[in-house]
């Protein structure tokens, strides 16, 4: 959505590509440690990804 690489998610998360690699490749939940989940929720929302609740969770890009 936002055309960022996985090295710049990883590098501005701090975890490693393979992480990244692994939690895009998984159905579902992701799994991984909160703290690993948190950071690159963090790295997207301030790339401008809003993550969406209720009953079709999802993501949107916010308006400019």
């Amino acid at each position: 959505m936002l055309g960022i690489s996985q090295q710049d998610i990883a590098d501005k998360a701090k975890v490693s590509v393979p992480t990244i690699k692994r939690l895009e490749a998984g159905d579902g939940p992701l799994k991984g440690t909160y703290e690993t989940v948190s950071a690159v929720i963090s790295v997207l929302e301030v790339a401008g990804i809003i993550f969406t609740n209720g009953e079709t969770p999802g993501v949107k890009i916010k308006a400019k």
